[in-house]
């Protein structure tokens, strides 16, 4: 624990002061994220010896991963997805054995980034906009772990997660609704109830987000995706509920339009 609130410590502020100033910046902290990740996806599968990755395919996919970001930031949105599926042609041929393995990864990092991207250049609200997103996930994984802890009870999908509780979902909701109410009330114009309510269901999405990578650690026998941040794992671990998150926040947005943002 002493490690996870000094890893938090370091990370958050960092975090924080790439989103406020946004742009390039946070473009830029988006993109290394990208690339970390991309390289934790590739070693997963050789369980928990984790062998060096293949540099052509990373150096493909990431760079694929880098030029899609930096051409989501310029508001080029096609082009950006183009990429993305060009990059993901190049990182299959480059790891000719792990073909859906090595496209899986693309989309599972790639698509999250570019919703970050798209909703931090969003006019008015995009800096509140992620900040509301990232503050709902991090209440959901602080309000899951608590509850879970304290009440305990029923497991939700054992075979998955052992650890995780029905009590620690409704909790981790609690706590979203409670955490997206109070992001909101930052900005007066927007309606606080209903994006309290929006961001208990975003909770949900953010812990299938946890399940997800779960499955697939338990798959291949491995129990974080790397050592990169003490006491929470690898980059993987840190941002699985985001993964989800993010891309569940950017299509409301392009189903229902602005909204509640507006």
């Amino acid at each position: 624990m002493a490690k996870r609130i000094l890893s938090a410590a370091v990370m958050l502020p960092l975090a924080l002061a790439a989103l406020w100033f946004g742009k390039w910046i946070f473009a830029g902290l988006v993109a290394l994220a990208a690339v970390l990740m991309l390289r934790e996806w590739q070693r997963l599968p050789d369980g928990p010896g984790f062998a060096a990755v293949d540099p052509r395919a990373l150096a493909l996919g990431g760079l694929g991963l880098v030029a899609a970001i930096a051409l989501m930031r310029v508001d080029q949105r096609l082009a950006s997805f183009t990429v993305l599926l060009v990059a993901a042609m190049a990182y299959i041929w480059a790891l000719p054995a792990r073909r859906s393995w090595a496209l899986g990864g693309m989309l599972y990092v790639g698509l999250p980034c570019l919703s970050l991207i798209w909703l931090r250049d969003m006019p008015d609200h995009g800096r509140l906009i992620v900040f509301w997103v990232l503050g709902v996930v991090w209440a959901t994984d602080t309000g899951a772990y608590a509850f879970g802890r304290i009440i305990g009870g029923p497991k939700l999908i054992p075979s998955v997660s052992p650890n995780k509780t029905w009590a620690g979902l409704l909790g981790g909701m609690l706590c979203a609704g409670l955490a997206g109410y109070g992001i909101a009330s930052l900005d007066a114009r927007l309606p606080m109830q209903a994006l309290g309510v929006f961001a208990a269901l975003v909770a949900v999405v953010a812990q299938a987000g946890d399940f997800f990578e779960s499955g697939i650690k338990r798959r291949f026998g491995v129990k974080d995706s790397g050592g990169l941040i003490p006491g929470h794992g690898g980059a993987l671990d840190r941002l699985d509920g985001v993964l989800f998150a993010a891309p569940f926040v950017a299509l409301g947005m392009l189903i229902w339009g602005r909204g509640v943002w507006s």
